[in-house]
C-alpha cells in the first residue's frame, strides 16, 4: 500500500500510475510509450470504419430515394448498376486505407 492521500493512490485505484511510473524507471518507458501509439492508432481506424459505414449508408439511402422516384425500369437497372459500381470502388479504396492505417500502426508498436 502507498502513503494514505497520495496522487497516485487517490486519482488511480490500486496504483496504477504508480506501476506505469515504476515500470519507466526501470526502462520499460518505451514499451508504454509503444501501446499507447498503438491504442491511438486503434482509436484513429475505428473512427475511420464509423466514418466509412456512415458515408455508405448515406449512399445507401439516396439510393433508396432515387429508386423510388424513376419511371422506368431501363432507369432503375442503371440506377443499380452505378450504386453497385460505387459502392464496389467506394469498399475497395477503403480496404486499401484500413490495410495501410493497420501496417502504420503495427509499425508504431514496434518502434
Amino acid at each position: 500500500m502507498g502513503k494514505k492521500g497520495s496522487t497516485a493512490q487517490t486519482a488511480y485505484p490500486n496504483g496504477a500510475l504508480e506501476a506505469v511510473l515504476k515500470m519507466q524507471r526501470a526502462g520499460f518507458g518505451g514499451i508504454v510509450g509503444a501501446q499507447i501509439a498503438w491504442l491511438e492508432s486503434l482509436g484513429d481506424i475505428g473512427a475511420e470504419v464509423a466514418e466509412f459505414v456512415t458515408d455508405r449508408i448515406k449512399e445507401d439511402v439516396k439510393f433508396q430515394r432515387e429508386i423510388l422516384e424513376c419511371e422506368d425500369l431501363d432507369e432503375a437497372r442503371s440506377l443499380q448498376s452505378a450504386f453497385i459500381r460505387k459502392a464496389v470502388n467506394q469498399y475497395q479504396a477503403e480496404t486499401g486505407k484500413l490495410t495501410s492505417m493497420s501496417l502504420n500502426a503495427l509499425k508504431v508498436s514496434h518502434d
